[in-house]
């Protein structure tokens, strides 16, 4: 308890040095700073998922792709894979702690934030351990059937206590897709590190693709995390943009560029 109290202390000393985020948790609390930095994560991880797909395309040529993996292995790079973790995690427990607060009536800000942040912590130092020691390796299938189970339980769950409320069809989806990325998302993170050569070496990705577990375990997150970002983005459009059909064709474009990064994806998965 000790110890979570002065990791508490630390991050929270840390955020109020910054002087924006500063300014807002004492004007609006920090419950308001915490929402506008899950939208924030949002934008950085769609950012990055749509670069990702992009990346993994190469694999069309294995050659191009381990050259490419070759430049990503240079210092920066590997940091700023590190630092990516930060936006993974957060918006991932976040996410879990609006779930609670929203369908559990767990209302306790002052605890949830204090779970977040130091989870989120703790997630971010584990995978650098992961990262300097490099030397890890697990199955690839016995990993993600675990991931998977947990996923899967734990959307079930979401969706039992949300799926006889009022709320429409969509909003449903978002927060029961949520609750299964919550597990997976922050899992595929966790095992590029936890096998090394796995996310580095095409012909490594080619083989643990070809298996049809691990497949359907690409589409399944594939087409999850696109409807889950998508969702996301619109919405963002729909509380922030009041001219409608600005709003409407910001929202066609949205959905015009997840349907193109799923068809790649998708495409891509089913090809190998």
């Amino acid at each position: 308890m000790h110890i979570a109290k002065n990791l508490e202390s630390s991050v929270l000393g840390f955020l109020d040095r910054i002087p924006v985020v500063s300014f807002y948790a004492k004007t609006r609390g920090w419950p308001y700073v915490i929402a506008w930095c899950h939208r924030i994560a949002g934008f950085i991880l769609v950012a990055y998922m749509c670069f990702h797909t992009y990346t993994l395309l190469s694999l069309s040529s294995p050659p191009l792709y381990d050259a490419t993996m070759k430049i990503y292995g240079f210092f920066l790079f590997t940091i700023l894979e590190w630092a990516l973790a930060i936006p993974v995690i957060f918006h991932a427990l976040n996410g879990g702690r609006l779930i609670l607060y929203e369908g559990f009536e767990m209302r306790n800000d002052g605890s949830m934030i204090r779970y977040l942040l130091g989870l989120s912590v703790l997630y971010v130092a584990l995978l650098g351990v992961l990262m300097l020691m490099g030397t890890q390796n697990v199955s690839p299938v016995f990993y993600w059937l675990t991931m998977l189970i947990a996923g899967l339980i734990l959307a079930y769950g979401v969706a039992s206590k949300f799926w006889k409320t009022r709320h429409s069809l969509l909003w449903k989806l978002q927060r029961i897709s949520g609750a299964f990325l919550l597990v997976m998302v922050p899992a595929h993170l966790l095992f590029m590190h936890l096998n090394p050569s796995v996310g580095k070496e095409a012909n490594l990705i080619i083989m643990r693709m070809q298996n049809w577990f691990i497949k359907f375990v690409d589409l399944s997150l594939i087409v999850v995390v696109i409807y889950h970002a998508g969702y996301g983005l619109i919405s963002v459009v729909g509380d922030y943009i009041s001219f409608r059909v600005f709003r409407m064709g910001l929202a066609v474009l949205v959905i015009l560029g997840m349907v193109i990064v799923a068809w790649a994806g998708i495409r891509l998965t089913i090809s190998i």
